[in-house]
Protein backbone atom coordinates (compact mmCIF):
# COMPACT_ATOMS: atom_id res chain seq x y z
CA UNK A 1 0.00 0.00 0.00
CA UNK A 2 1.60 3.27 -1.09
CA UNK A 3 0.03 5.62 1.45
CA UNK A 4 -0.50 4.46 5.01
CA UNK A 5 -1.15 5.90 8.44
CA UNK A 6 1.25 4.90 11.19
CA UNK A 7 1.78 5.81 14.82
CA UNK A 8 5.04 7.65 15.49
CA UNK A 9 6.19 8.13 19.12
CA UNK A 10 6.63 11.68 20.30
CA UNK A 11 9.54 12.83 22.43
CA UNK A 12 9.69 11.08 25.83
CA UNK A 13 7.31 12.57 28.41
CA UNK A 14 5.95 11.64 31.77
CA UNK A 15 2.94 10.11 30.01
CA UNK A 16 3.85 8.21 26.85
CA UNK A 17 1.74 9.32 23.86
CA UNK A 18 1.53 8.60 20.17
CA UNK A 19 -0.26 10.33 17.39
CA UNK A 20 -1.11 9.45 13.81
CA UNK A 21 1.14 10.59 11.01
CA UNK A 22 0.39 10.08 7.33
CA UNK A 23 3.36 8.77 5.38
CA UNK A 24 3.30 8.74 1.59
CA UNK A 25 5.52 7.07 -0.94
CA UNK A 26 7.59 9.81 -2.70
CA UNK A 27 7.03 8.11 -6.07
CA UNK A 28 3.28 8.34 -5.57
CA UNK A 29 3.56 12.00 -4.60
CA UNK A 30 5.50 12.76 -7.77
CA UNK A 31 2.93 10.93 -9.90
CA UNK A 32 0.07 12.85 -8.27
CA UNK A 33 1.80 16.19 -8.80
CA UNK A 34 2.65 15.35 -12.39
CA UNK A 35 -0.90 14.30 -13.29
CA UNK A 36 -2.47 17.34 -11.64
CA UNK A 37 0.03 19.75 -13.22
CA UNK A 38 -0.17 18.20 -16.68
CA UNK A 39 -3.94 18.18 -16.56
CA UNK A 40 -3.93 21.82 -15.48
CA UNK A 41 -1.55 22.64 -18.33
CA UNK A 42 -3.93 21.11 -20.85
CA UNK A 43 -6.90 23.00 -19.47
CA UNK A 44 -5.08 26.32 -19.48
CA UNK A 45 -3.75 25.71 -22.97
CA UNK A 46 -7.39 25.82 -24.02
CA UNK A 47 -8.14 29.02 -22.10
CA UNK A 48 -4.85 30.63 -23.10
CA UNK A 49 -5.39 30.12 -26.81
CA UNK A 50 -8.69 32.01 -26.61
CA UNK A 51 -6.91 35.01 -25.09
CA UNK A 52 -3.99 35.04 -27.51
CA UNK A 53 -6.15 34.77 -30.61
CA UNK A 54 -8.84 37.16 -29.35
CA UNK A 55 -8.30 39.73 -32.11
CA UNK A 56 -8.81 37.10 -34.84
CA UNK A 57 -11.85 35.63 -33.08
CA UNK A 58 -13.38 39.09 -33.03
CA UNK A 59 -13.19 39.21 -36.82
CA UNK A 60 -14.62 35.68 -37.20
CA UNK A 61 -17.56 35.88 -34.77
CA UNK A 62 -18.21 39.61 -34.24
CA UNK A 63 -17.76 41.45 -37.56
CA UNK A 64 -17.70 45.21 -37.00
CA UNK A 65 -15.91 48.23 -38.34
CA UNK A 66 -14.69 49.09 -34.84
CA UNK A 67 -11.72 47.00 -33.60
CA UNK A 68 -12.40 48.00 -29.98
CA UNK A 69 -16.02 46.79 -30.28
CA UNK A 70 -14.80 43.50 -31.73
CA UNK A 71 -12.35 43.02 -28.87
CA UNK A 72 -14.99 43.92 -26.29
CA UNK A 73 -17.41 41.36 -27.78
CA UNK A 74 -14.74 38.66 -27.81
CA UNK A 75 -13.71 39.34 -24.21
CA UNK A 76 -17.40 39.48 -23.31
CA UNK A 77 -17.72 35.84 -24.41
CA UNK A 78 -14.50 35.14 -22.51
CA UNK A 79 -15.95 36.70 -19.35
CA UNK A 80 -19.27 34.87 -19.74
CA UNK A 81 -17.54 31.58 -18.99
CA UNK A 82 -16.51 32.99 -15.64
CA UNK A 83 -20.09 33.82 -14.72
CA UNK A 84 -20.96 30.11 -14.57
CA UNK A 85 -17.79 29.10 -12.74
CA UNK A 86 -19.41 29.51 -9.31
CA UNK A 87 -22.16 27.15 -10.45
CA UNK A 88 -19.54 24.64 -11.49
CA UNK A 89 -17.81 25.14 -8.16
CA UNK A 90 -21.05 24.53 -6.25
CA UNK A 91 -21.58 21.29 -8.20
CA UNK A 92 -18.08 19.85 -8.49
CA UNK A 93 -16.72 21.07 -5.15
CA UNK A 94 -19.26 19.33 -2.89
CA UNK A 95 -19.13 16.33 -5.23
CA UNK A 96 -15.37 16.14 -4.71
CA UNK A 97 -15.88 16.14 -0.94
CA UNK A 98 -18.43 13.33 -1.30
CA UNK A 99 -17.20 10.90 -3.97
CA UNK A 100 -13.52 11.86 -4.09
CA UNK A 101 -11.10 14.30 -5.67
CA UNK A 102 -9.81 11.96 -8.39
CA UNK A 103 -13.19 11.16 -9.97
CA UNK A 104 -14.24 14.81 -10.19
CA UNK A 105 -10.91 15.87 -11.69
CA UNK A 106 -11.36 13.26 -14.43
CA UNK A 107 -14.87 14.58 -15.14
CA UNK A 108 -13.76 18.21 -15.39
CA UNK A 109 -11.05 17.18 -17.87
CA UNK A 110 -13.61 15.54 -20.17
CA UNK A 111 -15.96 18.53 -20.15
CA UNK A 112 -13.23 21.10 -20.69
CA UNK A 113 -11.73 19.25 -23.65
CA UNK A 114 -15.17 18.76 -25.23
CA UNK A 115 -16.06 22.46 -24.90
CA UNK A 116 -12.78 23.60 -26.40
CA UNK A 117 -12.90 21.08 -29.26
CA UNK A 118 -16.41 22.28 -30.09
CA UNK A 119 -15.18 25.86 -30.58
CA UNK A 120 -12.95 24.66 -33.41
CA UNK A 121 -15.99 23.25 -35.23
CA UNK A 122 -18.27 26.32 -35.05
CA UNK A 123 -19.04 27.97 -38.43
CA UNK A 124 -18.17 31.66 -38.78
CA UNK A 125 -20.59 34.57 -38.54
CA UNK A 126 -20.42 34.88 -42.31
CA UNK A 127 -21.69 31.30 -42.69
CA UNK A 128 -24.57 31.10 -40.19
CA UNK A 129 -25.01 34.63 -38.89
CA UNK A 130 -25.93 35.24 -35.25
CA UNK A 131 -25.89 31.51 -34.55
CA UNK A 132 -22.08 31.57 -34.62
CA UNK A 133 -21.53 33.83 -31.59
CA UNK A 134 -24.35 32.03 -29.75
CA UNK A 135 -22.63 28.67 -30.26
CA UNK A 136 -19.34 30.21 -29.18
CA UNK A 137 -21.01 31.44 -26.01
CA UNK A 138 -22.49 27.99 -25.33
CA UNK A 139 -19.10 26.31 -25.71
CA UNK A 140 -17.52 28.90 -23.41
CA UNK A 141 -20.21 28.21 -20.79
CA UNK A 142 -19.37 24.49 -20.89
CA UNK A 143 -15.70 25.38 -20.42
CA UNK A 144 -16.47 27.71 -17.56
CA UNK A 145 -18.72 25.24 -15.78
CA UNK A 146 -16.11 22.49 -15.91
CA UNK A 147 -13.31 24.80 -14.83
CA UNK A 148 -15.33 25.58 -11.72
CA UNK A 149 -14.07 22.30 -10.28
CA UNK A 150 -10.58 22.26 -11.75
CA UNK A 151 -8.19 24.54 -9.86
CA UNK A 152 -9.60 23.90 -6.40
CA UNK A 153 -9.57 20.17 -7.06
CA UNK A 154 -6.05 20.07 -8.47
CA UNK A 155 -4.59 22.21 -5.68
CA UNK A 156 -6.46 20.18 -3.06
CA UNK A 157 -5.20 16.96 -4.61
CA UNK A 158 -1.56 18.04 -4.49
CA UNK A 159 -1.86 19.60 -1.03
CA UNK A 160 -3.36 16.43 0.44
CA UNK A 161 -0.59 14.28 -1.01
CA UNK A 162 2.33 16.59 -0.21
CA UNK A 163 4.41 16.32 2.97
CA UNK A 164 3.84 19.32 5.23
CA UNK A 165 7.37 20.65 4.83
CA UNK A 166 7.38 20.43 1.02
CA UNK A 167 3.83 21.52 0.22
CA UNK A 168 4.91 24.88 -1.19
CA UNK A 169 7.48 23.39 -3.54
CA UNK A 170 5.21 20.59 -4.75
CA UNK A 171 2.20 22.89 -5.05
CA UNK A 172 4.19 25.33 -7.18
CA UNK A 173 4.29 22.74 -9.95
CA UNK A 174 0.56 23.18 -10.44
CA UNK A 175 1.13 26.74 -11.66
CA UNK A 176 4.21 25.52 -13.52
CA UNK A 177 1.73 23.44 -15.50
CA UNK A 178 -0.49 26.49 -16.00
CA UNK A 179 2.44 28.46 -17.41
CA UNK A 180 3.40 25.54 -19.63
CA UNK A 181 -0.13 25.48 -21.00
CA UNK A 182 -0.06 29.20 -21.64
CA UNK A 183 3.32 28.91 -23.37
CA UNK A 184 1.98 26.09 -25.52
CA UNK A 185 -1.00 28.21 -26.52
CA UNK A 186 1.05 31.37 -27.06
CA UNK A 187 3.74 29.51 -29.00
CA UNK A 188 1.20 27.90 -31.33
CA UNK A 189 -0.64 31.18 -31.95
CA UNK A 190 2.66 32.98 -32.54
CA UNK A 191 3.75 30.30 -35.02
CA UNK A 192 0.45 30.48 -36.88
CA UNK A 193 0.57 34.29 -36.93
CA UNK A 194 4.06 34.18 -38.43
CA UNK A 195 3.37 31.46 -41.01
CA UNK A 196 -0.19 32.22 -42.10
CA UNK A 197 -1.57 35.26 -43.86
CA UNK A 198 -4.23 37.29 -42.10
CA UNK A 199 -6.83 35.93 -44.51
CA UNK A 200 -5.87 32.30 -43.86
CA UNK A 201 -5.81 32.89 -40.10
CA UNK A 202 -9.34 34.29 -40.18
CA UNK A 203 -10.58 31.70 -42.67
CA UNK A 204 -9.36 28.44 -41.09
CA UNK A 205 -6.11 28.81 -39.15
CA UNK A 206 -7.75 29.91 -35.91
CA UNK A 207 -9.45 26.49 -35.62
CA UNK A 208 -6.22 24.50 -35.25
CA UNK A 209 -5.42 25.14 -31.56
CA UNK A 210 -8.99 24.43 -30.51
CA UNK A 211 -9.14 21.13 -32.40
CA UNK A 212 -5.95 20.00 -30.68
CA UNK A 213 -7.94 19.94 -27.41
CA UNK A 214 -9.54 16.61 -28.36
CA UNK A 215 -6.44 14.40 -28.22
CA UNK A 216 -5.00 16.47 -25.37
CA UNK A 217 -8.12 15.78 -23.33
CA UNK A 218 -7.75 12.03 -23.88
CA UNK A 219 -4.16 12.17 -22.61
CA UNK A 220 -5.18 14.20 -19.57
CA UNK A 221 -8.03 11.83 -18.78
CA UNK A 222 -5.69 8.84 -18.95
CA UNK A 223 -3.28 10.48 -16.50
CA UNK A 224 -5.98 11.35 -14.01
CA UNK A 225 -7.73 8.00 -14.15
CA UNK A 226 -4.47 6.32 -13.07
CA UNK A 227 -4.32 8.32 -9.83
CA UNK A 228 -5.23 6.98 -6.40
CA UNK A 229 -7.45 8.93 -4.02
CA UNK A 230 -5.67 11.19 -1.53
CA UNK A 231 -4.78 9.86 1.94
CA UNK A 232 -6.70 12.73 3.59
CA UNK A 233 -9.92 11.92 1.74
CA UNK A 234 -9.58 8.19 2.42
CA UNK A 235 -9.18 8.96 6.12
CA UNK A 236 -12.33 11.12 5.99
CA UNK A 237 -14.25 8.27 4.35
CA UNK A 238 -13.11 5.89 7.08
CA UNK A 239 -14.44 8.27 9.73
CA UNK A 240 -17.85 8.48 8.07
CA UNK A 241 -20.35 5.87 9.21
CA UNK A 242 -22.07 5.90 5.81
CA UNK A 243 -18.80 5.25 4.01
CA UNK A 244 -18.95 8.61 2.22
CA UNK A 245 -18.80 12.02 3.87
CA UNK A 246 -22.02 14.02 3.65
CA UNK A 247 -21.46 17.74 3.96
CA UNK A 248 -24.39 20.14 3.40
CA UNK A 249 -23.70 23.07 1.09
CA UNK A 250 -24.75 25.36 3.94
CA UNK A 251 -21.87 24.07 6.06
CA UNK A 252 -19.42 24.80 3.22
CA UNK A 253 -20.61 28.40 2.92
CA UNK A 254 -22.21 29.67 6.13
CA UNK A 255 -20.01 27.55 8.36
CA UNK A 256 -16.89 28.88 6.65
CA UNK A 257 -17.95 32.44 5.80
CA UNK A 258 -15.00 34.23 7.43
CA UNK A 259 -12.49 31.94 5.74
CA UNK A 260 -14.37 32.25 2.44
CA UNK A 261 -13.99 36.04 2.53
CA UNK A 262 -10.28 35.66 3.24
CA UNK A 263 -9.98 33.17 0.38
CA UNK A 264 -11.78 35.53 -2.01
CA UNK A 265 -9.43 38.39 -1.13
CA UNK A 266 -6.35 36.28 -1.81
CA UNK A 267 -7.82 34.91 -5.04
CA UNK A 268 -8.74 38.43 -6.17
CA UNK A 269 -5.19 39.77 -6.18
CA UNK A 270 -3.87 36.47 -7.55
CA UNK A 271 -6.24 36.30 -10.51
CA UNK A 272 -6.51 39.98 -11.39
CA UNK A 273 -2.73 40.09 -11.78
CA UNK A 274 -2.71 36.70 -13.54
CA UNK A 275 -5.35 37.55 -16.14
CA UNK A 276 -4.01 41.07 -16.57
CA UNK A 277 -0.56 39.83 -17.53
CA UNK A 278 -1.24 36.55 -19.30
CA UNK A 279 -4.64 37.14 -20.92
CA UNK A 280 -5.08 40.87 -21.38
CA UNK A 281 -1.57 42.18 -22.09
CA UNK A 282 -1.13 40.48 -25.50
CA UNK A 283 -4.28 42.24 -26.74
CA UNK A 284 -3.31 45.48 -24.93
CA UNK A 285 -0.02 45.56 -26.82
CA UNK A 286 -1.71 44.88 -30.15
CA UNK A 287 -5.01 46.76 -29.99
CA UNK A 288 -4.32 49.67 -27.63
CA UNK A 289 -0.61 50.35 -28.20
CA UNK A 290 -0.58 49.25 -31.87
CA UNK A 291 2.36 46.97 -31.15
CA UNK A 292 3.33 44.35 -33.73
CA UNK A 293 1.20 41.27 -32.97
CA UNK A 294 3.95 38.66 -33.40
CA UNK A 295 6.50 40.60 -31.36
CA UNK A 296 3.95 41.24 -28.64
CA UNK A 297 3.20 37.53 -28.30
CA UNK A 298 6.92 36.70 -28.24
CA UNK A 299 7.45 39.12 -25.35
CA UNK A 300 4.68 37.49 -23.34
CA UNK A 301 6.09 34.08 -24.22
CA UNK A 302 9.50 35.12 -22.89
CA UNK A 303 7.99 36.45 -19.65
CA UNK A 304 6.16 33.18 -19.04
CA UNK A 305 9.36 31.21 -19.69
CA UNK A 306 11.10 33.37 -17.08
CA UNK A 307 8.28 32.71 -14.62
CA UNK A 308 8.53 28.96 -15.20
CA UNK A 309 12.24 29.02 -14.35
CA UNK A 310 11.68 30.94 -11.12
CA UNK A 311 8.47 29.11 -10.07
CA UNK A 312 9.86 25.98 -8.31
CA UNK A 313 12.50 28.01 -6.46
CA UNK A 314 9.88 30.46 -5.26
CA UNK A 315 7.69 27.55 -4.16
CA UNK A 316 10.57 26.12 -2.14
CA UNK A 317 11.15 29.56 -0.62
CA UNK A 318 7.60 29.58 0.75
CA UNK A 319 8.42 26.37 2.61
CA UNK A 320 11.43 28.08 4.22
CA UNK A 321 10.12 31.54 5.11
CA UNK A 322 6.35 31.03 4.88
CA UNK A 323 3.53 31.83 2.46
CA UNK A 324 2.55 35.14 4.09
CA UNK A 325 5.87 36.99 3.49
CA UNK A 326 5.95 35.93 -0.16
CA UNK A 327 2.33 36.91 -0.85
CA UNK A 328 2.81 40.20 1.02
CA UNK A 329 5.88 40.97 -1.11
CA UNK A 330 3.81 40.44 -4.26
CA UNK A 331 1.06 42.77 -3.02
CA UNK A 332 3.57 45.49 -2.12
CA UNK A 333 5.29 45.10 -5.47
CA UNK A 334 2.09 45.52 -7.47
CA UNK A 335 1.09 48.51 -5.34
CA UNK A 336 4.32 50.44 -5.90
CA UNK A 337 5.67 49.11 -9.20
CA UNK A 338 2.57 48.78 -11.41
CA UNK A 339 2.72 52.38 -12.64
CA UNK A 340 6.46 52.30 -13.50
CA UNK A 341 6.02 48.91 -15.21
CA UNK A 342 3.10 50.05 -17.39
CA UNK A 343 4.96 53.29 -18.23
CA UNK A 344 7.85 51.15 -19.44
CA UNK A 345 5.49 49.01 -21.51
CA UNK A 346 3.98 52.12 -23.09
CA UNK A 347 7.43 53.22 -24.29
CA UNK A 348 6.96 50.67 -27.05
CA UNK A 349 10.55 49.55 -27.56
CA UNK A 350 11.29 45.86 -27.24
CA UNK A 351 13.63 46.42 -24.30
CA UNK A 352 11.18 48.65 -22.41
CA UNK A 353 8.23 46.32 -23.00
CA UNK A 354 10.34 43.34 -21.96
CA UNK A 355 11.48 45.03 -18.74
CA UNK A 356 7.98 46.17 -17.80
CA UNK A 357 6.39 42.81 -18.53
CA UNK A 358 9.25 40.96 -16.83
CA UNK A 359 8.79 42.99 -13.64
CA UNK A 360 5.08 42.20 -13.56
CA UNK A 361 5.79 38.54 -14.26
CA UNK A 362 8.23 38.19 -11.37
CA UNK A 363 5.73 39.84 -9.02
CA UNK A 364 3.05 37.43 -10.22
CA UNK A 365 5.33 34.51 -9.27
CA UNK A 366 4.87 35.55 -5.63
CA UNK A 367 1.26 34.40 -6.02
CA UNK A 368 1.63 31.49 -8.43
CA UNK A 369 4.28 29.91 -6.19
CA UNK A 370 2.41 30.28 -2.91
CA UNK A 371 -1.35 30.10 -3.57
CA UNK A 372 -1.58 26.38 -4.55
CA UNK A 373 -0.34 25.52 -1.05
CA UNK A 374 -1.87 28.44 0.87
CA UNK A 375 -5.47 28.22 -0.38
CA UNK A 376 -6.22 24.53 0.43
CA UNK A 377 -4.73 25.09 3.90
CA UNK A 378 -7.50 27.58 4.69
CA UNK A 379 -10.16 24.87 5.01
CA UNK A 380 -10.53 21.56 6.89
CA UNK A 381 -10.50 18.28 4.97
CA UNK A 382 -14.24 17.72 5.36
CA UNK A 383 -15.17 20.81 3.30
CA UNK A 384 -11.86 21.63 1.58
CA UNK A 385 -12.79 20.92 -2.04
CA UNK A 386 -16.29 22.40 -1.79
CA UNK A 387 -15.49 25.57 0.18
CA UNK A 388 -12.36 26.31 -1.83
CA UNK A 389 -14.22 25.76 -5.13
CA UNK A 390 -16.97 28.18 -4.12
CA UNK A 391 -14.70 30.90 -2.73
CA UNK A 392 -12.17 30.60 -5.53
CA UNK A 393 -14.69 30.67 -8.37
CA UNK A 394 -16.87 33.45 -7.00
CA UNK A 395 -13.79 35.67 -6.72
CA UNK A 396 -12.46 34.68 -10.14
CA UNK A 397 -15.85 35.25 -11.74
CA UNK A 398 -16.35 38.70 -10.23
CA UNK A 399 -12.82 40.03 -10.53
CA UNK A 400 -10.33 37.76 -12.32
CA UNK A 401 -12.00 36.60 -15.51
CA UNK A 402 -13.66 39.97 -16.05
CA UNK A 403 -10.32 41.81 -15.90
CA UNK A 404 -9.77 41.98 -19.69
CA UNK A 405 -13.33 43.18 -20.29
CA UNK A 406 -13.36 45.74 -17.47
CA UNK A 407 -9.94 47.22 -18.30
CA UNK A 408 -10.77 47.41 -22.02
CA UNK A 409 -14.04 49.18 -21.19
CA UNK A 410 -12.31 51.59 -18.77
CA UNK A 411 -9.75 52.54 -21.38
CA UNK A 412 -12.50 53.03 -23.94
CA UNK A 413 -14.53 55.20 -21.54
CA UNK A 414 -11.67 57.33 -20.18
CA UNK A 415 -9.00 57.16 -22.84
CA UNK A 416 -6.50 56.61 -20.00
CA UNK A 417 -3.95 54.00 -21.07
CA UNK A 418 -2.71 53.62 -17.47
CA UNK A 419 -5.86 51.79 -16.37
CA UNK A 420 -4.07 48.40 -16.20
CA UNK A 421 -1.71 49.82 -13.57
CA UNK A 422 -4.49 51.38 -11.48
CA UNK A 423 -6.50 48.15 -11.57
CA UNK A 424 -3.49 46.16 -10.38
CA UNK A 425 -2.88 48.62 -7.54
CA UNK A 426 -6.48 48.34 -6.33
CA UNK A 427 -6.22 44.54 -6.35
CA UNK A 428 -2.95 44.74 -4.40
CA UNK A 429 -4.65 46.71 -1.61
CA UNK A 430 -7.36 44.05 -1.25
CA UNK A 431 -4.74 41.31 -1.27
CA UNK A 432 -2.70 43.10 1.38
CA UNK A 433 -5.69 43.20 3.73
CA UNK A 434 -6.27 39.47 3.19
CA UNK A 435 -2.63 38.65 3.95
CA UNK A 436 -2.89 40.62 7.20
CA UNK A 437 -5.64 38.29 8.46
CA UNK A 438 -4.14 35.12 7.00
CA UNK A 439 -2.68 32.47 9.32
CA UNK A 440 0.69 31.04 8.30
CA UNK A 441 0.41 27.42 7.10
CA UNK A 442 3.94 26.58 5.94
CA UNK A 443 5.32 23.42 7.55
CA UNK A 444 2.07 22.69 9.39
CA UNK A 445 -0.52 19.93 8.86
CA UNK A 446 -3.61 20.74 6.83
CA UNK A 447 -6.63 21.53 9.03
CA UNK A 448 -8.48 18.35 9.85
CA UNK A 449 -5.64 16.13 8.65
CA UNK A 450 -2.85 14.27 10.40
CA UNK A 451 0.74 15.52 9.98
CA UNK A 452 2.09 14.34 6.62
CA UNK A 453 5.63 13.22 5.87
CA UNK A 454 7.36 11.17 3.20
CA UNK A 455 8.24 7.60 4.14
CA UNK A 456 11.93 8.36 4.59
CA UNK A 457 11.18 11.28 6.88
CA UNK A 458 8.84 9.13 8.97
CA UNK A 459 11.57 6.58 9.46
CA UNK A 460 13.80 9.38 10.75
CA UNK A 461 11.13 10.37 13.27
CA UNK A 462 9.90 13.59 11.58
CA UNK A 463 6.27 14.43 12.37
CA UNK A 464 5.82 17.58 10.37
CA UNK A 465 4.77 19.63 13.36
Amino acid sequence: MSAVTVAVPQAPRTISRTREVTTTDPALVRRAVKAAALGNAMEWFDFGVYSYIAVTLGKVFFPSGNPTAQLLSTFGAFAAAFLVRPLGGMVFGPLGDRIGRQKVLALTMIMMAAGTFAIGLIPSYGAIGVGAPLLLLLARLVQGFSTGGEYAGASTFIAEYAPDKRRGFLGSWLEFGTLAGYIGGAGLVTLMTALLSSADLVSWGWRIPFLIAGPMGIVGLYLRMRLEETPAFRAEVEKSEAGRPKVPLREMVVGQWRTLLLCMGLVLVFNVSDYMLLSYMPSYLTSELKYDETHGLLVVLGVMALMMIVQPFAGALTDRIGRRPVIAAGCAGFLFLSVPAVLLIRQGSLLAVGLGMGALGLLLVCFTASMPAALPALFPTRVRYGSLSIGFNVSVSLFGGTTPLVVTALIGATGNMMMPAYYLMAAAVVGGVAVWYMVESAGRPLPGSAPAVESGAAAAGETGS
